[in-house]
């Protein structure tokens, strides 16, 4: 308890020894934020931050509710303790907790700053409910990795107004990061640096992740265009050098598929990998989508080949943002209330076409088969009809933050991107092969762009002045109508047709449907029921309801099971397996040999038949 009241009034000190004559004219200020990455205390972190002077007798200060790109109601205000409100001569103010994210001080004209502790989420039990690609680490001396909306917050009407961003670090950790730092001032002690980053507005502030580490660091040119990568492996299994080959292919490819679509000079990409997942470290994978740059969290536990397809699909989905939402959005994202969001209809094209395009240009690039390209849009299909198919899509955007809606949200991945590829195809239908999707995001960028937001209920109709009246009944039908998507209807007019055939699948997955599921009351993973499992898992004796107990010795739990799949990926046919199961309360050992998974699927294949048109229109959507 000494050592904490101790702590408090060191930072106290460092961070409220400013003395300013009160009565002096005053020449407007930015915001100042600082952060202490120096002295930590219990796994946390002391952060101020100084407004300029208010005229106002109150005002409130803000920690983001939510934040641009996650879609869910996070408040990171919870992951801050400690809260202070300064007057100008160091003497703490009253003020009053309205909830986890907002506090209103009285007699503002005399308010300095605020500061407070911040504890990072990865520590949190589940992580606070955070994406971990939006959380935060703090691991003393090692890495920091500062997606800001869990640090810095702002005081309400001064979103729009100059920041200037002060962090203390250790020496010896260097920031990956886009931006550019204006200044690094050093201490009295040489192993303390500061650096000073200035921005013109809040969201310049959470748009620019910074993650600080020992340095791992590479960077590549392509076009005009800077790639940074920044790495922390904590076991030093991967490298930024490690990593340079595949991503820089991969946005090579992007490049080209994009064409004249360029809106930065500088992309940072930005890989936390944890060591233990779900183990006072980051457990959910994925990646954030900012202007110019992306944070990607993965585990370090996955093998090179599966890591880099991995990197692939996450990475070039976040490189897309840069058309949308970055690039073209509404006015409900561009000027995005951070703890009163107002959401906008069309998450169809925020994050469904960037993830069709995520997979498009891979096939229009060469990096993967046709085939594959249709594997992955009926995996979506199969996965999207878990999900009510007659919900309008974009009420179901509108309300995405909605008890009703939330669970929907996995569905933009899935449909969301089945819509892009179905309006592709109706596109190139009408045009002759000459325009798709890609081609009218290029449309909207020029009318629109990433400084003028267009209005949400005008969307839908400028899409079809841009391109045929037809576009229109495509909207009403399947987009804000209730008619599911007839996906064979569009898959013909390519030529292809569907086919059952017996193929390779995974052990425990097949495509992105798995064979096992988890019961959360008991963390243990079991065999589903409600579905035909492979030849290898009915070859071994496996039934649906079975619960997992070990494989091969190891215990496996819902906390571990990505290390099940980890190590089922390294099997070869031949090899023992034996699997300790519980049936019916009765535990069981499974022994036999590790065959090749086989499952019957319904594939879209081309079809033998296909007429020059069909031929045409297909190569022009998967080659154009």
């Amino acid at each position: 308890m000494k050592k904490i009241i101790l702590g408090v009034a060191s930072a106290t000190l460092l961070f409220a020894c400013k003395t300013q004559n009160v009565s002096e004219p005053q020449v407007e200020q930015p915001t100042v934020a600082q952060i202490d990455l120096v002295n930590v205390e219990d796994d946390k972190v002391w952060v101020s931050v100084d407004p300029d002077r208010f005229t106002e007798d109150s005002t409130t200060f803000f920690i983001p509710k939510t934040v641009p790109g996650t879609y869910s109601t996070d408040n990171y205000g919870k992951f801050s303790e400690s809260f202070k409100a300064l007057d100008y001569k160091g003497n703490e103010m009253s003020f009053e907790k309205i909830d986890d994210n907002s506090w209103t001080i009285a007699n503002a004209k005399n308010l300095d700053k605020v500061m407070y502790l911040v504890n990072d989420s990865f520590d949190w039990e589940k992580e606070g409910g955070v994406y971990s690609m939006a959380g935060t680490n703090i691991t003393k001396d090692k890495n920091f990795l500062l997606n800001l909306h869990g640090f810095v917050g702002y005081f309400e009407k001064s979103k729009e107004k100059p920041f200037r961003l002060e962090i203390k670090r250790p020496a010896d950790l260097i920031a990956g990061t886009a931006l550019t730092i204006a200044d690094t001032q050093s201490d009295e002690n040489t192993a303390v640096k500061t650096d000073v980053y200035n921005l013109d507005r809040y969201f310049e502030v959470i748009d620019n992740p910074i993650m600080y580490s020992a340095p791992d660091t590479t960077s590549f040119m392509v076009q005009d265009m800077e790639v940074l990568i920044d790495v922390y492996s904590p076991n030093a299994k991967f490298s930024a050098e490690s990593l340079k080959p595949n991503l820089e292919k991969m946005i090579r490819a992007q490049k080209r598929f994009l064409g004249d679509i360029n809106s930065t000079d500088k992309y940072a990409i930005l890989v936390y990998l944890s060591a233990t997942p779900g183990k006072n470290d980051a457990g959910n994978f994925g990646a954030l989508e900012h202007h110019t740059s992306t944070v990607v969290v993965m585990p370090e536990t996955m093998e090179a080949e599966a890591f880099d397809e991995s990197m692939t699909d996450i990475v070039s989905h976040e490189f897309f943002h840069i058309i949308t939402p970055l690039g073209i959005h509404s006015n409900e994202v561009h000027y995005f209330d951070y703890n009163d969001p107002k959401m906008s209809q069309h998450l169809w094209m925020y994050e469904g076409v960037t993830e069709y395009f995520a997979n498009l240009f891979q096939v229009n690039q060469g990096l993967i088969s046709n085939q594959e390209f249709y594997d992955r849009m009926v995996d979506k299909i199969n996965i999207s009809k878990r999900f009510d198919d007659t919900v309008p899509f974009t009420v179901m955007s509108k309300n995405i933050l909605t008890d009703e809606y939330k669970d929907s949200y996995y569905n933009v991945y899935q449909k969301g991107a089945l819509i892009g590829m179905a309006l592709d195809i109706r596109l190139r239908e009408l045009s002759s092969g000459n325009m798709g999707i890609l081609d009218l995001m290029k449309k909207l960028n020029a009318k629109y762009g990433k400084d003028k937001p267009f209005e949400d209920d005008q969307l839908i109709s400028d899409i079809v002045a841009l391109t045929y009246p037809e576009i229109q009944d495509f909207f009403d039908t399947y987009i804000t109508g209730t008619t599911p998507i007839p996906y064979n209807e569009f898959f013909a007019k390519a030529g292809l047709e569907e086919k059952e055939v017996m193929s390779e699948v995974g052990y425990f997955l097949k495509g992105q449907t798995p064979y096992i599921t988890a019961n959360q009351a008991t963390m243990q993973i079991m065999f589903r029921d409600n579905i035909e499992l492979n030849s290898f898992l009915n070859d071994l004796g496996i039934k649906g309801g079975d619960i997992v107990k070990s494989v091969n010795g190891t215990e496996y739990t819902i906390q571990n099971v990505y290390e099940l799949i980890t190590e089922s990926n390294k099997w070869k046919e031949g090899d023992a397996i034996s699997m300790t199961i519980i049936r019916d309360g009765e535990e069981m050992k499974l022994e036999g040999k590790v065959t090749k998974p086989m499952d019957k699927e319904m594939k879209i294949v081309e079809s033998q038949n296909a007429d020059g048109d069909e031929m045409e229109l297909r190569n022009s959507w998967l080659k154009g």
